[in-house]
């Protein structure tokens, strides 16, 4: 075989074309890890109010490995998106050494939890996130994994109690799936559990469009109030003690003209 010229000049023509592309692979991997395209400039774009700069350059000094061109974006953005207030990273090459940043900082909806050592917090799209704040958040329960829907029902109680100038400052869901809330008038609120007949929305729709005939113009404050009845709801007064954990209900009639 090798006695034929033609088979001898196709093998070195090939074996030349491979040691020229090993040579301009070697030798592209040496230019594209140059220390020339070392990334020295990293931009942060846009303002922060929760993160700071100082939490970006710790989190990347000495982390961030490759060049202008080697550079791992997703690992980059993992190590931001680790800092405490930053929701999401979104970045970009700029030539010749710069790395364009762009933060969505974390906007707390509530803290999570009712123990007061808990440090988490939720934000409106019901993710939990590390963060410490001072702020006069609502506090939301309930079990593992629950945590979007419990800040979607917090959006909706919130709105159906807004009218009576009220607002939710906790929201608990039980391991039973049972829903409690207080309000900031310090009312306690028993809505129970989701029926395929009776949400528990409309119940706290019936409670608030009762409320200013009927509640709102008792001389007594209102401790507690179990909406957990289908045809009214029964209340307990402050300072009154009851042996029944459910009191009889109050009853809503409709008066025939």
């Amino acid at each position: 075989m090798w006695d034929s010229p033609r088979i001898v000049n196709a093998a070195a023509g090939v074996l030349t074309a491979l040691a020229f592309a090993l040579l301009a692979y070697a030798g592209g991997s040496v230019l594209l890890d140059s220390p020339a395209f070392l990334l020295k400039t990293i931009v942060v774009e846009g303002d922060l109010v929760r993160v700071e700069r100082r939490e970006i350059v710790n989190a990347l000094q000495g982390r961030m490995r490759g060049t202008f061109f080697t550079v791992d974006l997703e690992a980059v953005r993992a190590l931001l998106e680790d800092i405490p207030w930053v929701r999401r990273a979104e970045l970009r090459r700029s030539w010749p050494d710069c790395l364009e940043v762009r933060i969505e900082e974390q906007v707390a909806l509530a803290r999570w939890g009712q123990q007061r050592r808990e440090t988490q917090l939720v934000n409106a799209q019901g993710e939990l996130f590390r963060g410490q704040s001072d702020a006069a958040l609502p506090v939301l329960a309930g079990p593992s994994g629950t945590e979007g829907e419990v800040a979607r029902r917090y959006l909706a109680f919130r709105d159906l109690l807004a009218p009576l100038g009220l607002e939710p400052r906790q929201v608990l869901l039980s391991s039973r799936l049972a829903w409690q809330l207080k309000l900031s008038n310090g009312l306690t609120v028993q809505l129970g559990r989701d029926s395929e007949k009776d949400r528990v929305e409309d119940r706290l729709a019936r409670f608030v469009s009762a409320f200013p005939q009927t509640l709102a113009k008792s001389r007594q404050r209102l401790d507690y109030v179990d909406l957990r009845y289908s045809s009214g709801f029964a209340l307990r007064l402050t300072g009154r003690v009851t042996d029944t954990p459910r009191p009889e209900p109050l009853r809503l009639a409709h008066k025939k003209v």
